[in-house]
Formats: structure tokens, sequence, C-alpha cells
């Protein structure tokens, strides 16, 4: 296998330069105009996942085992989940991992990772509220990401919750609210209505996202992401006043965590040109990365290394969610082939070898790596990361 050098992680041969990495991306002319022009995306949201949370999430009940035979005893309180026997069998691989690595899941509500994650077959909304205490004690699952706080902010108890759930070494990963990420207010459909007088707003986000999650998830809140969703024309067309507003959500943001927080603050896009020096530079005044966002409406990865580069030295946040076959609206698609979620149906080898060599390089740099996978990606998410962590150890 490659071997990459400590001081270029990004790239497949040691010597491979910022250039020849930058000349990847690139826009192109409209035919019969002297303007430059982007593929545009028109943001496409799936319908509002039903809400299997209610209004809390629980931490699970206490059982406490029968007198008699304990072979007769499986389960007598059907809230309380546990983990598959099978994982155990991959905790000599986790101790072959780098330790400034994190491997999870986006959501884990899904029944189909019984002898995967789970040693039955438990109801979503079960999952939901009490499957992070099962969930957390896969060896390489040691962090994972909370999406359904892109729909609805949450409160500190709901996230204290959680963190009640996992032990100390664990650490989540949350979404920023659309209603403050994205530039437009959508219907149920994903279908834009109007624009979003609240954009990037600072003191929302401070107030509805990064002072409850810190104080409910408390040390165990590892990354802030601020994904900002597919942009109209009249802000595509005007970058400078959208790094402008940017610029100064992130101050807020960075100024709201204490001097000494570990906590990495993350924005992803989805839409190709933003990836530019100003974003970078932007970034870089507030001590944020960039988030590799491997989605069908975003260039390979390998075209999005070059931001990395331009922030090294500096953590990787990763989040995996669809495999390109499907495309820019594939979200739909890519779900119906693959539920229930339990086997790898669409392979991407190319990409997870690319990922599982960036891992190394940045790791081995001493830099920590928050790496989250959908089913999505390739069909089941759990057999992702196996893959991905043997490539990584081999």
């Amino acid at each position: 296998m490659p071997v990459v050098s400590k001081c270029n992680p990004f790239g497949r041969r040691a010597g491979r330069s910022w250039i020849a990495l930058q000349s990847e991306i690139t826009p192109f002319r409209h035919p019969g105009s002297n303007t430059v022009r982007f593929s545009l995306f028109q943001c496409q949201y799936p319908s509002m996942q039903d809400d299997l949370f209610g209004d809390t999430a629980t931490q699970p009940e206490a059982t406490t085992a029968p007198q008699g035979d304990p072979v007769s005893f499986i389960n007598l309180n059907p809230n309380k989940v546990q983990p598959a026997p099978s994982v155990e069998g991959w905790r000599d691989l986790a101790q072959q991992l780098p330790a400034q690595l994190r491997f999870g899941v986006s959501t884990w509500s899904y029944p189909g990772w019984d002898g995967l994650v789970w040693d039955g077959d438990y109801a979503p909304a079960t999952l939901s509220k009490n499957g992070l205490e099962a969930y957390h004690r896969h060896p390489l699952l040691r962090t994972v990401c909370v999406d359904r706080t892109f729909w609805r902010p949450l409160t500190t108890s709901q996230y204290a919750a959680y963190a009640g759930q996992v032990d100390d070494d664990f650490r989540f990963v949350v979404k920023c609210p659309a209603s403050i990420t994205d530039a437009q207010v959508r219907s149920e459909d994903g279908k834009a209505r109007k624009a979003n007088p609240n954009f990037l707003d600072p003191r929302l986000a401070v107030e509805h996202f990064v002072q409850p999650t810190l104080a409910g998830l408390r040390a165990k809140l590892g990354v802030l992401v601020f994904q900002l969703s597919p942009l109209p024309w009249n802000w595509l067309g005007h970058p400078a006043s959208l790094l402008e507003r940017l610029d100064g959500m992130l101050a807020a943001v960075r100024q709201a965590l204490p001097a000494d927080s570990a906590v990495i603050v993350a924005v992803e896009v989805r839409d190709p040109e933003l990836l530019s020096q100003g974003l970078v530079d932007t970034l870089k005044a507030h001590g944020a990365t960039f988030c590799l966002g491997l989605h069908g409406k975003m260039p390979p990865i390998e075209e999005q290394l070059p931001m990395l580069r331009a922030l090294w030295p500096g953590p990787l946040v990763c989040r995996w969610t669809l495999n390109r076959i499907f495309g820019a609206y594939g979200y739909s698609d890519a779900q119906k082939k693959h539920d229930p979620f339990n086997a790898i149906l669409s392979e991407d080898p190319h990409t997870r070898a690319v990922l599982a060599r960036t891992i190394r390089g940045i790791t081995g740099a001493g830099q920590p790596a928050y790496v989250t996978v959908s089913n999505d990606a390739e069909g089941c998410a759990p057999l992702s990361i196996q893959m991905l962590a043997q490539a990584i150890a081999a």
C-alpha cells in the first residue's frame, strides 16, 4: 500500500503538489459567453423524518436480573437495548487504529443492524431513545453524528440524556439547525418558499445551537458542524457577502466556546463553487476547518482535499453521506435500494481507499479525525466502517 508522508497526507504520492490538486477543481464557461459559470444544484430535501424521539430523549431504564436460571432471561425490559455479541470480535482491530481517530454513523435508529450493532430486532423509536448505550459499546464506534438537530433544535436536557448513555471517552458530532444554515425557508418536501431572514445569524447560532449543545454534552461534545444547504443565485453570485456573514457567525461561535475548548468547528458546503481561497481564509480566521462532504452534490473526495491542504495543519472532519452513483438528488433511490441497511449493496472502493489513506496521513501527523458514515454511502454504515478500519490497519 502507498506510504503517505506526514507532511502531505492528502495526495497519493508524497510529492503531489497543491497546484496539481487545485487544478482538479475547475469551473466551466457557458457556450457563447465569456462569463465563468458553475453548475448549480437546486436544493431538494427528502420529506421530514417521522419523529421517532418524542419530546425528550430518555435514558434506558435499569434492569434487574430475575432469580433462577440465567439462561432463561433474555430481556425483560423492551426499552433496554443490548449490543450484539459479535461486536467484541472487532476489539483487536480497534486497538490497531490511531488513538486520534473516531468513527461513527449518522443516526442510529436502524433495526436492520440486528447482529451487527444490536442483539435483536428493536423498534426504531426504541433505538432512537435508548440505543446509544449499546451503540457506544461497539469498539469501532467512538462518535456519532446527531442528524436530528438539523431539522429541529434540541434542548440542553435532551443533549444531556444522550450524554448519559455513553462513557467519558465518547464524543458527539452535532449539526446546526437548518433554520440557521439554510438561506431559504422550505416546505416539508424541501421546496424553497422564501428567503430565510435568520441565515447565519450569530445570535441564533449561539443561543439555539452552541449553548445548549455545550451545556448538555459538556466534555463529550466533539464537533459542531455548520452544513450550508445549497444556495440560491443571489448568494452564489455574491461570495464576498456570503463570506462576510459566515465570518460574523463563526466569530460569535468561537467567542461562545471556552478558550481552552477542544471542540472542533467545521463548515460543510453543498455548492462546489464555494471551494475557494476565500472560504479557506474565513475558516482560518476563526480556527475552523472544512468538513469533507462526500455527497452526490459535491465533487469526489480527491477534488475536495485541496481545502484541507490549504488549512493544514488541522483536524479531519468527514461526513460520507451519499454514494455518488445516485447523483445529486438520489437520496430516495439510495434509501429504497439499501433498506434494511444490513449489507453493502453500492460498494465504493475508490472513495474508501482515498479516505483511508487520508485518515492515515492526518492522524499520523498527530491530528484528530472524526469520520461519520451514512447507510447510503455503501448500504450499511457499520460494515463500511469495518472495511475502512481494516484498510487503515493493513
